[in-house]
């Protein structure tokens, strides 16, 4: 079995342990290294090569934020993935013109964590509930809307999930959804994963980037 290399970036030892602890049972992950700032695991990477790294934005000398942009340039095979106190738009926002690969709070469950880098490990990307929603709100909040789906787009998506695909980047959940459209949440849920599917899309964050890709809303 191919295993996950890790390398855990956090200036606070007790972290360090709690991550360490939180994936000592996963055969399939190995902890390569745990260092306290960036100059130790630009040291590192000129004899380990980790698929993963999770990093905090707080870190002593250089910030994660910055420590990102070098390793995008410099190492761009390996995936960064931060854990983080900081939770609120101007530091996702500066994170993700970094190039991470996925953003957690620092009180994920361990079984989120564990989705999290088996998700980015395969090449996707993972973004804890709490970030998408702040990331979907900003997308929202700076958004003008169209009046209707572009058929040429969409022409795979029946009408109703067109609505529905309206009423999800501008931002109603599920059950506000189904109010509206006076039918059940299991319903929307259903419309709402053809949707994904037949977009080739993941996550409703990657439904907001395509809605504002192809002109259904314009930022």
């Amino acid at each position: 079995m191919t295993k996950i290399k890790i390398v855990l970036l956090d200036d606070h030892q007790i972290v360090r342990d709690g991550i360490k602890s939180l994936l000592s049972d996963c055969v399939k992950i190995e902890i390569v290294g745990e260092l306290q700032n960036a100059y130790e695991l630009l040291k590192l990477l000129n004899t380990v090569k980790p698929d993963i790294i999770l990093l905090d934005i707080s870190l002593p000398k250089m910030s994660g934020i910055e420590l990102s942009k070098i390793l995008s340039k410099d190492y761009p095979k390996i995936k960064k993935i931060i854990l983080s106190m900081y939770t609120s738009e101007d530091f996702i926002f500066n994170a993700l013109k970094t190039g991470i690969n996925g953003y957690l709070p620092k009180n994920t469950t361990r079984e989120e964590l564990l989705k999290a880098i088996d998700e980015v490990f395969n090449g996707n990307e993972y973004f804890s509930k709490s970030i998408s929603d702040t990331i979907l709100k900003s997308y929202v909040n700076n958004a003008k809307f169209g009046n209707k789906v572009s058929d040429d787009k969409l022409s795979n998506l029946t009408k109703r999930e067109q609505e529905i695909l309206l009423y999800v980047v501008e931002g109603m959940n599920n059950p506000s959804i189904a109010e509206k459209l006076s039918i059940s949440v299991r319903t929307v849920e259903t419309h709402k994963t053809s949707i994904m599917k037949k977009l080739n899309l993941n996550s409703v964050v990657d439904l907001v980037k395509f809605a504002i890709k192809n002109n259904i809303i314009e930022i």
